[in-house]
């Protein structure tokens, strides 16, 4: 039985799944007019249709789950829907893991100033390596679905049986041994764009710090716009990278099967989980000037039909 905690929760889970559409609607319609006419596509703008068009589509299956997963039960649990559903989630929560660190890294890049060999080496050849970055991303996330593909298709009786008509610990133990394997490749398919973005993340802070430090000794006292920015940097930085974090400790609690389906904790957990990458959003469109602007735009004409129709 659903719970009012679960219905609270899926609630929530709703609202900030349609946030982070606007958002990264917002995001893939600017970074897309960006490209549209070009010759060449700028690196940064193919990193954020990438992020964005994944999110977008990760964000209306959960959406879409949740209502099946509610009001229709049964067909949730039909052996094709089950699969794809699954499979999906893996595929599109790996692939925004890892567009999230090809992000990371492109900014510790470009805006990091180490004096290192291999950082001067990366800086010049970063564009030409952007293309293939996205495309290693996407096939090491499809690699890690296929295994849960695999396993889901040929066991979807023992995952999808209502506790009740299962042999009781003999068939837990069974299940749990068959999900060890799978959770393993799971947190290692994750577990290296988090590193990635751990390193590169870390890194850019350090740089913006000791750069922070040296612009505050030379102030003159006067408002300072570089000082701001990497000011703004750093809390951008830094809020991704606890974002990034949280959204991993979470994926790997639903992904190890810690709580049973529409409980009160696994909708918790899935609510703190749909709003890292919102936040993600919001910060990005904060930080960019281009993303800003189409966002005031919509407000403005959003704005505009209230006024009138109260006048």
């Amino acid at each position: 039985m659903v719970t009012s905690v679960v219905l609270l929760c899926l609630s929530i889970v709703i609202i900030e799944s349609m946030a982070g559409i606007l958002g990264n609607g917002i995001i893939l319609a600017v970074s897309a007019s960006s490209c549209i006419g070009s010759k060449t596509w700028s690196p940064y703008d193919m990193i954020m249709i990438s992020l964005s068009s994944s999110r977008i589509l990760l964000h209306s299956g959960t959406i879409l789950v949740f209502f099946v997963s509610i009001f229709s039960e049964h067909l949730y649990r039909e052996e094709n829907v089950f699969v794809v559903s699954d499979i999906a989630f893996i595929f599109l929560n790996c692939s925004g893991l890892w567009f999230g660190a090809c992000l990371s890294v492109f900014y510790c890049i470009k805006v990091a100033s180490f004096t290192q060999p291999f950082f001067i080496w990366m800086k010049q050849r970063i564009a030409r390596l952007v293309p293939w970055m996205l495309l290693t991303s996407c096939l090491h996330s499809f690699a890690a679905a296929i295994p849960f593909a695999l396993d889901l298709y040929n066991g979807h009786d023992n995952f999808t049986a209502p506790l009740p008509m299962r042999n009781s610990s003999a068939m837990r133990t069974t299940r749990k041994d068959k999900l060890t394997l799978l959770i393993y490749l799971c947190e290692a398919s994750t577990a290296l764009p988090l590193i990635l973005s751990v390193v590169s993340s870390v890194l850019l802070i350090q740089s913006l710090w000791v750069h922070t430090r040296q612009m505050q000794n030379n102030a003159s006292g006067f408002r300072d716009p570089s000082l701001e920015a990497h000011n703004s940097a750093i809390k951008s930085v830094c809020s991704f990278l606890i974002s990034y974090i949280t959204y991993f400790i979470c994926l790997l609690l639903l992904l190890s099967n810690t709580f049973s389906f529409l409980s009160d904790a696994q909708s918790v957990c899935e609510a703190v989980m749909a709003a890292c990458p919102t936040g993600h959003t919001l910060v990005l469109i904060w930080s960019n000037p281009k993303f800003r602007k189409l966002t005031a735009r919509i407000w403005h004409h959003t704005k505009c039909p209230l006024s009138t129709t109260s006048m």
